[in-house]
């Protein structure tokens, strides 16, 4: 009977043997599913992103034939036409001022009034030195009739032969000096009474009056400084007591590039806006163009009356102006054009350009602006009624760029 030794050598496992390798397709395929993930990974993350703009959608207008028209648009200031710092005509110590700022003053009326004393002194002397030459004048008066009398004696005794000669020459001789005497003392009387009135003029212009009726808007002087009409002393003498301006005077000052003036004209409507009331539009009109130009800033002045003035203008305030076509100016259709936020206006190569949304990425327009109504734009040709333009967006927003519009 043969042993069973070599039936159980047969079952036992051997430790050191190793296992079976995994087949060579398994591999192939982990390694591309990890350089697919890997791809897949870069392109997620460098991928380009949309870019948040905000949106505005373009309206179409129709403007009938011979409708108001911008051609210009420009800015200047408030002026007053008539306005004065108002002095004194004599240098003198201030003794009295009458106004504050915001007073509204009539023509000649009393502002400040300075010392008069040495002027009402002298002013009074020659008012005596008048009186008495008036005086002494009529004291001639007299003495000259006394003197026609005894000439007319002596003659009527000439003629009788009662007087001698020498009597009635002697007589003659002081009736014409009291008449020279009396020419002389009238034409000093003359002399007299024209000092009398410059003393009297130099007090009345001790009192400083208004040149015209306006407002008071600043107030330069006080009781006890010195004010003089020209310039003297430094700091320590004045040279204005108040600065009065005409508020009926008021009108638009602007500055117009000389390459645009052709645009402007007299009587042309303007549309104005001040920087203080934006939403407020004030009818003007042109009243005249300087006939100059400024050749440091290459600008011509134009003068721009309101149609109605009002309170709320002041001087010197800023003020933003649309220049209308001039009455008369007709289209022979209705003009078509599309208005946008003046935001979606941006400025390439010299050129207007507006950035258009089309399939989720933002597209270059080059545009023609036709002119500009408070916060719109006129474009005339580049953007049709309908199609949605960047207000708000990164400057550097390039053609075709990815965009994502916000929702206001």
């Amino acid at each position: 009977m043969s042993s069973p030794k070599p039936a159980l050598d047969d079952l036992r496992i051997e430790r050191s043997a190793p296992p079976d390798a995994p087949p060579r397709r398994l591999m192939i395929v982990a390694a591309v599913v990890v350089a697919l993930a890997i791809a897949a990974s870069f392109w997620w993350w460098g991928r380009p992103k949309a870019v948040d703009v905000r949106t505005a959608a373009a309206r179409e207008v129709t403007r009938a034939a011979g409708a108001e028209r911008t051609v210009l648009n420009a800015s200047g200031y408030v002026t007053a036409r008539r306005q004065a710092t108002v002095s004194s005509k004599v240098t003198g110590k201030v003794m009295e001022v009458l106004i504050e700022e915001g007073l509204i003053v009539t023509e000649g009326q009393v502002l400040a009034r300075i010392d008069d004393t040495n002027v009402r002194a002298s002013l009074q002397l020659a008012q005596a030195q008048l009186s008495s030459a008036r005086a002494a004048l009529e004291e001639t008066r007299v003495r000259l009739k006394e003197a026609e009398q005894e000439r007319q004696r002596q003659a009527s005794l000439i003629k009788n032969n009662v007087a001698p000669q020498a009597d009635y020459d002697h007589a003659e001789a002081s009736a014409l000096a009291l008449k020279a005497r009396l020419e002389q003392q009238q034409a000093d009387v003359t002399v007299t009474e024209r000092t009398v009135a410059i003393w009297q003029q130099q007090l009345d212009d001790t009192v400083i009056r208004a040149p015209f009726a306006g407002i008071v808007t600043s107030k330069n002087a006080q009781p006890g400084e010195m004010i003089s009409p020209m310039s003297a002393g430094g700091s320590f003498t004045r040279t204005g007591i108040c600065t009065i301006v005409d508020m009926d005077s008021r009108e638009i000052e602007i500055d117009v590039n000389e390459s645009y003036i052709n645009r402007v004209g007299p009587g042309q409507p303007v549309e104005a806006v001040l920087d203080a009331y934006p939403d407020w539009k004030i009818p003007c009109r042109v009243i005249a163009i300087i006939p100059t130009a400024d050749r440091d800033k290459s600008t011509v002045k134009v003068r721009v009356a309101f149609e109605k003035l009002d309170p709320r203008i002041l001087p010197e305030m800023s003020v933003k102006v649309a220049f209308h076509e001039a009455a008369g100016a007709t289209a022979p259709t209705a003009v078509r054009s599309v208005r946008v936020p003046k935001a979606a206006i941006r400025q390439q190569d010299g050129r207007a350009i507006v950035l258009v949304v089309q399939g989720g990425r933002a597209e270059r327009r080059a545009v023609t602006v036709a002119g500009t109504a408070a916060d719109d734009t006129e474009i005339s040709v580049g953007v049709v009624g309908g199609e949605r333009v960047v207000v708000e967006g990164p400057v550097d927003l390039t053609d075709g760029a990815l965009v994502k519009e916000i929702k206001p």
